[in-house]
Formats: structure tokens, C-alpha cells, sequence
């Protein structure tokens, strides 16, 4: 039997207290949580008020409000949305006709500086709404700390900084995409899960960058939401053509101008190897290389498509966002907090987020410090321009590697190399919603079952004596996959810890 010494006795057996053995004699969990919510929310609130009502209004390098708001006159009075001289470096109309009809009731507001104060504010309330969304999403109270502890990460971050200073709506889209996971993963109802594809096609409709997350339900056999979110792009495109005048420029003109990488504001591989001169074949091989490592993290997150639906939802959404921002032709920094989902699985039992590099990346990506330095003109200047992406592709390189080790570890442990493809079907077991666990879920190739191996367990030849010696995480895998898939039952597709 082993002997503690005093190296690796516990520091509260040998004079160390615990020391927040006081508040938990004191107070339970709950209480705990409710005191430190009212802890955090002033900062929270105080973060808020900044971000949305002080530092819009102070002066601004780039104004996108002022593009969209003479775009969307103009497609009130009836003359030409897309007249703009697109060689100019100041910012443009992008959006497509459905995405015009859809922002046109910003027009109703007659006065220019008292809708953008509006508009921002409406940002600011979206991006809250959002994080409380994820909240309740990840199983959290709402009147615990952690609400409050996201708000504040968020509008600490360079991407909520430029987003209300910029005056975007990149804070209304990060809500339709906490509203499209919470809905298509929370509950199963065929109309909250055509609601979960209408909140897809909304955002689609305005950045179509988000058309890759139509997979998320395709692959849950979720069809429905996939219909709906295809349906709403279209439609509002249909019912603007009629409406606007030269609705063929955004054809003829705009699309080319989208298609062309340019020089200036611009992360992604593209922007970044065209601003400092490097060849166009080089260029080439690291969008080969970002689109593999997206297939890579993409496919074999597939393994935990039923078994963890809010791991592999949320991992699956950032990576597929962030492989846009990279590989096409435009991606901006300021986008990154589309990602904030991703962030959440930190709470969850298997994450790629328990990986220090991805938080590097998360750092590079996020933080609002300014690495421009007047002693390292010339590093400090490359460092800060190209750190959008080179957070963006630590994260995705991260998630690559982190699934491929997690599937050869369960691989060696015993499991189907497909995993949920293999037990559930290729478009998986009927998807159940996160608030609910029944206890047994049939699939239609259940294993059959193995024989139980007649080592004893501290033979050293037996399996479950090297089993012994892994970590506390493939433990508790070989508890929760390995003995249901093999033996007995397959465990419910939304099972949370």
C-alpha cells in the first residue's frame, strides 16, 4: 500500500487549508453560483455601456453604417443600389437584394445619427441575448455567473470593440447563429426546428458565409431546417428583384468586385499573401492546406455527431466559419466572434478547447491589444496584421489534431474506427433533444456483443490492466462508449456530463 509523503500529500493535509473550504461549509453550489453572478453583472453591465454607448461615439477610422444607410435610401427612393465606385478603398454595399429588402426597414427612422445610436444598441442587446442563449444552451442557470463572465469576455474582445465602433451587424448574426443551434439542438419540434432553419436563412441572406452550416442539420437528419434555410435567402431575393431598380448590377458588378481578393482589411490567406506580395502558387498551397485541415476536423468530429450533439454542433459551426474566413476571398478579423460557440464546449467533458494552442489562437484572434510597436515598426506591423490568421488556422490545425488523437485513442480502446457513423447510420440516430436523456437508444447495427477476457485484472498481460494506466479521460470513455457499444446498449445520442 502507498505511502503518502510529503511531496505528494495534499497540500491541505500538511497545513494548507482549502480555502474556499469557508464558503462551502457556508453556502451550497447554488448560492455559490448566485454570489458570484452578482459579482460579475456590474462588470458586465459597465463593459455594455462602454462598448454600445461611448466608444461608437468617439471618432472612428471606418464608418460601414453610413454605406449601408445611402444604400438602403436609395433602394427607398427607387434609384440604382449598387452605383458605387468599387476601386475606392472606403467601405461598400456587399449586401445582396434580399439582404437590402431585409435591412430596408432601418429606413422608417428618418434621422441618420438617432438610427445608428439605435442600431448599435440593437447590436449590443443581440450580442447579450446570444451569450444568454449559449448559456442555457451548455445547461447553465441564467442566474448563475456564467452569463455575466461571457458578456464580459465578449465585449472585452477586439471583435465586439469593432463591430459597434464600425457600427456592423455582426452582433445581430452572432444571435441568429446562438438562435439557430439553440433551436435545432434544444428541443425536437418540426416547427421550432423550421424556426432553427428560418434563423440559418436570415443570416445567410445577409453574409452567405454562413451557408456552410446548412451541414449541421443535414448530417442530424434534420431536413426540415435545412429546407427552411434555403428557402429564406431565396425568397427574399425573388420578392427585392421586382422591388429594386437594376437588380442585375449585383450580377454584374458586385459579385466580380466579391470574387476579387483585395489588398487591405482583409485576414484570409488570400488578403494576406496578396498585401505582402507572396507568389500566387504559395498562396495556393495554404488554402490547400487550411481547406484539408477543415475536412480533417469536419470528418472526424462526425465520431461525436449523436453521442455529444452540442460538442459537435458548436465545434463543427466555428470550424466551418473559420475555414470561410480563411480560404475565400474575404475574411475579417472582426468576424471572430462568430466563433464564441466554440468557446462554450470549454465546459464540456471533451473539447478542443482543452488544447493551450487553440487558446492561442483565441487570443490572436480575439484579443484587442495592438501589437504595433514604434521600436519593431516592421515586426510589430506583421505580427498585428497577420494575427487574424494566424489565430484562425492554430484553432482549426488544433481541432485536426485534437479528433484524429481522439479517434486513434478510441480506436485503441476498442471502439468502431466511424464511430456514431458506424453505430447510428450516416445521417445518424433521430435526433433528440439536449434537455432530455432516456436511457436506451437502439441502433440498427448494433456490435455483437465480445467475450469477456479471462485475465485477471492485475495480470499485465490483460487489456484492462493497460486500460488501468491511461488517462482519467479515456477511463471514463471506456465507461461511458466502450461497455455500452460492446456489451449491453448504446447510450442516448445527447448524453451530457
Amino acid at each position: 500500500m502507498k505511502t503518502h509523503t510529503h511531496y505528494d500529500t495534499p497540500r491541505h493535509r500538511v497545513g494548507h487549508p482549502d480555502p474556499l473550504a469557508g464558503l462551502r461549509s457556508r453556502f451550497s453550489n447554488e448560492q455559490l453560483s448566485l454570489l458570484g453572478a452578482c459579482l460579475a453583472w456590474p462588470f458586465a453591465i459597465f463593459c455594455v455601456l462602454n462598448k454600445v454607448f461611448i466608444q461608437p461615439n468617439n471618432s472612428s477610422p471606418v464608418d460601414d453604417f453610413s454605406t449601408v444607410w445611402h444604400a438602403l435610401q436609395r433602394f427607398q427612393v427607387g434609384a440604382p443600389v449598387y452605383n458605387e465606385e468599387l476601386w475606392m478603398t472606403d467601405p461598400h454595399y456587399l449586401y445582396s437584394p434580399g439582404g437590402t429588402l431585409l435591412l430596408s426597414p432601418i429606413t422608417l427612422i428618418s434621422d441618420f445619427d438617432t438610427c445608428r445610436i439605435l442600431f448599435i444598441v440593437f447590436n449590443g442587446f443581440a450580442m447579450v441575448l446570444a451569450a444568454g442563449l449559449l448559456t442555457a444552451l451548455f445547461n447553465f442557470r441564467l442566474t448563475g455567473m456564467v452569463w455575466p463572465l461571457s458578456v464580459i469576455f465578449l465585449f472585452s474582445t477586439e471583435s465586439a470593440y469593432n463591430t459597434l465602433r464600425f457600427t456592423n451587424i455582426n452582433g445581430v448574426l452572432l444571435f441568429n447563429l446562438a438562435l439557430f443551434l439553440f433551436l435545432l439542438l434544444r428541443y425536437r419540434h418540426k416547427a421550432l426546428e423550421c424556426a432553427a432553419g428560418v434563423a440559418l436563412g436570415l443570416a445567410i441572406t445577409i453574409k452567405p458565409q454562413f451557408a456552410p452550416l446548412l451541414f449541421i442539420p443535414f448530417a442530424r437528419r434534420q431536413f426540415l431546417a435545412v429546407a427552411s434555410g434555403i428557402a429564406v435567402p431565396v425568397v427574399l431575393n425573388l420578392a427585392a428583384i421586382p422591388l429594386m431598380v437594376q437588380p442585375g448590377d449585383y450580377v454584374d458588378k458586385l459579385m466580380p468586385y466579391l470574387g476579387i481578393v483585395r489588398d487591405y482589411a482583409n485576414s484570409s490567406i488570400a488578403g494576406i499573401g496578396v498585401y505582402y506580395g507572396i507568389p500566387h502558387w504559395q498562396i495556393l498551397i495554404w488554402r490547400i492546406l487550411a481547406v484539408a485541415s477543415v475536412l480533417i476536423a469536419v470528418v472526424f468530429l462526425l465520431r461525436w455527431r449523436d453521442r455529444d450533439p452540442l460538442m459537435w454542433a458548436s465545434t463543427t459551426s466555428s470550424i466551418l466559419l473559420m475555414g470561410v474566413f480563411l480560404i475565400s476571398s474575404l475574411g475579417q478579423m472582426y468576424y471572430s466572434m462568430l466563433i464564441l460557440p466554440l468557446l462554450f464546449t470549454l465546459f464540456s467533458r471533451r473539447s478542443v478547447m482543452h488544447n493551450p494552442i487553440a487558446w492561442i489562437g483565441v487570443y490572436l484572434c480575439l484579443s484587442s491589444d495592438m501589437w504595433q510597436s514604434e521600436r519593431w515598426i516592421k515586426w510589430g506591423q506583421v505580427f498585428e496584421y497577420t494575427r487574424g490568421t494566424i489565430g484562425w488556422s492554430l484553432i482549426i490545425l488544433s481541432a485536426a489534431v485534437a479528433t484524429v488523437m481522439w479517434t486513434l485513442e478510441e480506436r485503441s480502446n476498442g471502439l468502431n474506427t466511424l464511430g456514431d457513423i458506424h453505430y447510428f447510420g450516416l445521417f445518424g440516430a433521430r435526433p433528440l433533444p439536449t434537455s432530455q436523456q432516456p436511457a436506451v437508444v437502439q441502433p440498427h447495427n448494433l456490435t455483437q456483443p465480445r467475450e469477456k477476457s479471462t485475465h485477471s485484472a492485475g495480470d499485465a498481460r490483460s487489456p484492462h490492466s493497460t486500460r488501468v494506466r491511461r488517462s482519467s479521460r479515456l477511463s471514463q470513455d471506456k465507461r461511458n462508449y466502450e461497455q455500452p457499444y460492446g456489451r449491453h446498449s448504446i447510450p442516448s445520442p445527447n448524453n451530457q456530463e
